[in-house]
């Protein structure tokens, strides 16, 4: 059926991350005219190939080492069904419902470009299940990256089936039942059918693509609290003179200086020390632009990855209905995917780090000229003692899950399929470590608040003070020592959602 205004068009060229975020959280989806069109040459290629009798991988041969074993017509049927109920061998933790979903729409993305050769009505259920919120449950372990996400898709077309697990408005159902309450049918697959729906990088590429979607948030977001660091420790604005940055001009440490300059600028802090004397501030402040911005830069790369990867074809065979031919490759290789997610962790990690060191300077009364801890009658309280251990925790964690998952791999499959991305390691790492970062970046934010009250009745810019009022408005000012770990989560929330920067941004317009 043709979209309605509502909802998001499928055309398998054209999805952007802001989409995949949409319909992650909820948004529906139809396909195209153009995709079903195309979805309909391709099935007539392979509908031919059958009835002609030719011997196609996936179509009516064996998979993987067994690619050389002809299947008869008798069993075709048989073979798509086998190969979906075998391929569900995932394990471990059941995806979040924002990362199945972001699975299922990237599936059904490709299924869109006409290289896959499924039937329309099969690519339908899959969309009708989305759009109805009937989710599979999709353990996150299985996969290698290469022959794509075979595992996780395994457990996403057993939905299609009939069969396995869901869920639906947070209850666990069978598949058979939670179609049937909806109206719907499951299919018995056609000749390539279970191949069109597994063979892919989905997994990899809606975790890195979500994790990537936050990590973006976080890096702004870096900026304003470095900002509020920064005027907590009576720091300089003088490194983020744009004339030093233009000397070397990396696109994501000019948006950062500038950033930066904005953030602070009218501030009664910062003109409180102008003539103090200190020439330079320490690394973590001085060079907060470098490493935001480079970390900015990496991700630049990341998001172009990821978005050519969510509208490419990553089928084999693919179908190339122009020329009524099946041609087997490799673009279910999830290299691209696992390299961006290696980059994306490390990126990532650096913005941790670097906030971890900010943090230690806050409380540390050697370095921040501030009381130890931020407390008062430190001895008797501890303030941010364990805050700080927290953070430098979550900081040395990220240095593991830093480690690029795409430099191993593994032989499978007899020794056909002879090495492997591990992309789907590399995007659960990447998704790992950004958690930890708006955890740490939280922390710094809450300690650098701490800091700026002890310079009061002095007042930092307006676009910081806005962002400070945002956090106090979730978690008041520690004059007493108290449980912080729930405290230290609230304030992660507002960095997830953006919420400290859309508080700054009030008063500087956008930040880059």
């Amino acid at each position: 059926m043709p979209p309605t205004h509502a909802e998001i068009a499928l055309t398998g060229n054209d999805l952007s991350l802001a989409q995949l975020a949409a319909v992650a959280s909820g948004a529906r989806v139809a396909f195209s005219p153009a995709a079903i069109a195309a979805m309909q040459a391709s099935r007539a290629v392979v509908d031919g190939a059958v009835a002609r009798g030719e011997v196609v991988y996936g179509v009516n041969t064996g998979f993987g080492n067994f690619a050389d074993v002809r299947i008869g017509p008798a069993d075709l049927e048989a073979l798509q069904r086998n190969l979906i109920r075998s391929h569900a061998a995932g394990v471990g933790p059941v995806l979040p419902a924002l990362e199945t979903r972001a699975l299922m729409v990237l599936r059904a993305n490709v299924l869109a470009k006409g290289f896959s050769g499924a039937r329309v009505e099969t690519a339908q259920l899959l969309i009708d299940c989305l759009n109805r919120g009937i989710q599979p449950r999709v353990p996150e372990q299985g996969s290698v990256g290469a022959s794509g996400d075979l595992a996780p898709l395994a457990h996403v077309a057993l939905l299609l089936i009939g069969e396995g697990e869901c869920e639906v408005d947070g209850r666990t159902m069978k598949a058979a039942d939670a179609l049937s309450a909806a109206g719907l049918r499951p299919v018995t697959l056609a000749a390539k059918e279970g191949l069109a729906l597994i063979n892919g990088t989905q997994l990899m590429t809606g975790i890195a693509g979500l994790a990537l979607l936050e990590a973006e948030t976080l890096t702004r977001t870096a900026d304003v609290i470095a900002a509020m660091t920064v005027d907590a420790l009576l720091g300089t604005d003088v490194a983020f003179d744009p004339r030093i940055h233009a000397a070397r001009p990396h696109a994501g440490q000019a948006a950062s200086a500038r950033n930066l300059k904005r953030l602070l600028a009218g501030s009664a802090m910062r003109e409180s020390h102008r003539n103090c004397g200190r020439v330079q501030d320490a690394y973590s402040l001085r060079c907060a632009p470098q490493v935001h911005g480079a970390a900015r830069d990496a991700m630049g790369f990341v998001r172009r990855t990821v978005e050519i990867e969510m509208n490419s074809a990553t089928d084999n065979p693919m179908v190339f209905a122009d020329a009524g031919v099946l041609l087997s490759g490799g673009n279910f290789h999830g290299e691209p995917v696992a390299m961006a997610a290696d980059f994306l962790s490390i990126a990532a990690a650096e913005l941790g780090g670097i906030s971890e060191r900010r943090i230690e300077r806050l409380v540390n009364p050697a370095l921040s000229g501030l009381p130890a801890f931020l407390t008062e009658d430190g001895g008797l309280r501890s303030g941010f003692m364990m805050a700080h251990v927290t953070a430098a925790a979550l900081a040395s964690e990220n240095k593991s899950l830093a480690h690029p998952a795409s430099v191993d791999s593994l032989t499978t499959s007899a020794n056909k399929e002879d090495h492997v991305s591990m992309g789907p390691i590399a995007a659960r790492q990447a998704r790992a470590v950004v958690l930890n970062v708006r955890r740490i970046l939280a922390i710094e934010a809450l300690a650098a608040a701490q800091g700026i009250e002890f310079h009061r009745p002095l007042r930092t810019s307006d676009a910081l003070e806005e962002a400070h009022a945002a956090l106090r408005g979730a978690v008041p000012r520690y004059d007493a020592d108290r449980i912080m770990g729930p405290e230290i989560e609230r304030a992660a929330e507002l960095v997830r959602k953006g919420d400290l920067l859309r508080a700054a941004e009030s008063k500087t317009g956008d930040l880059e």
